[in-house]
């Protein structure tokens, strides 16, 4: 497991990834870990911690957490 502490793309892309397959999510090719960019790294890093924790969400949960992802993702 990488070093979160350190802000760097390849933590970023990392954690996208985990999200996605913890949460099951239907449309993970259209969420690339390669579409955060490291400013908003500590609210993507509060993300993976909160998926992390948990061992299974309800749609609700996912609904609201794919919302914040789609908040986080630099706009290009």
């Amino acid at each position: 497991m990488p070093d979160l502490n350190q802000p760097t793309q390849q933590n970023v892309e990392f954690m996208i990834e985990e999200i996605k397959v913890k949460l099951r999510m239907a449309t993970a090719a259209a969420m690339q870990g390669s579409s955060f960019g490291t400013d908003n790294y500590e609210d993507i890093r509060d993300l993976y911690e909160v998926v992390a924790s948990k061992p299974s969400f309800s749609i609700s949960e996912v609904e609201a957490l794919v919302s914040e992802l789609g908040k986080l993702r630099a706009v290009r």
